[in-house]
């Protein structure tokens, strides 16, 4: 599937589709609660290092992940299904709140560690398996490097709103609270759960017009 560069909705589909897959608002807790022993000075290192690092992940997914399914013998119509799969599932979680509780539990099992900038921040809390699979899946409809160029830059600057969104955490948790964070969480939900199912569905038809 090819588009011109300046098919601008196109990339401002896939920009919404990592903000409601990721969801940095309802993160903020999470890093607020991570980065609580920290000073302002170490808070701000963290917030960049983990942002720069899940851009490199999303960067190279972007760019190697259909040459790494190749590696494997996946087939992208396959991976499409397992990715809108995984899609959904984590859109129920966002939506029944069980979300937040399972990213504060893999914390807790891994808050020792003395770098939490790449890991779990960058990986998988920010760029995790849905985050990485919708950018394969995402490559493979637009594969021309003008396209690919395109959402780097989509990329890029979801990199940067999770940036903003925890250098603003003790701002956006005074102001929202703990129930408009979990109203934003859900609606992340609905947008995530849409996408999950188209995903599926291309998957499925695709694997039927083969047959």
């Amino acid at each position: 599937m090819h588009i011109s560069i300046f098919d601008f909705s196109i990339y401002i589909k896939f920009f919404v589709s990592l903000c409601a897959l990721v969801n940095p608002i309802g993160m903020i807790p999470i890093f607020t609660s991570m980065t609580s022993h920290q000073s302002d000075i170490d808070k701000k290192k963290t917030n960049l290092v983990a942002n720069f690092s899940a851009f490199l992940i999303l960067f190279i997914s972007l760019f190697l992940g259909n040459n790494i399914l190749n590696a494997f013998g996946i087939s992208i119509n396959s991976f499409r299904i397992a990715g809108g799969i995984l899609i959904i599932s984590i859109a129920f979680s966002m939506i029944s709140g069980k979300f937040t509780r399972n990213k504060k539990r893999n914390i807790s099992e891994k808050e020792n560690q003395e770098n939490i900038s790449v890991v779990p921040l960058a990986m998988p809390l920010i760029a995790g398996p849905g985050a990485i699979s919708s950018t394969i899946v995402w490559s493979t409809y637009y594969p021309t490097w003008i396209n690919l160029l395109g959402c780097s830059i989509s990329i890029f600057f979801f990199s940067i709103v999770c940036w903003l969104c925890f250098r603003a955490a003790p701002c956006v948790v005074n102001i929202l609270g703990k129930t408009g964070i979990n109203i934003i969480t859900r609606i992340m939900g609905l947008l995530l759960m849409s996408l999950g199912i188209e995903f599926l569905s291309i998957g499925i038809k695709s694997i039927f017009l083969h047959l």
